[in-house]
């Protein structure tokens, strides 16, 4: 189970994966740099991945995944 102040919710929209919100900067509906076999493989547990926000250059550490949650190293929530 994902620990939920680790985790930032995504949707997938024409083979592209957004972040319904930065954790960041606050940023709505951002494009990740992922791909939905890398999210397979994220949901496997065979990789990490490490993810900078388009709109505010902050990195991210992605260690798991699920259908609705990408699940981070750190908090991002309070």
């Amino acid at each position: 189970m994902i620990p939920f102040r680790n985790s930032l919710p995504y949707d997938i929209q024409m083979n592209e994966v957004y972040a319904s919100e930065c954790p960041f900067c606050g940023e709505s509906h951002v494009r990740l740099p992922l791909k939905t076999a890398e999210l397979e493989q994220l949901r496997g547990g065979l990789m990490k991945r490490l993810v900078v926000m388009p709109c505010c250059r902050s990195r991210l550490q992605l260690v798991d995944a699920d259908s609705d949650y990408l699940l981070s190293n750190k908090p991002l929530r309070a």
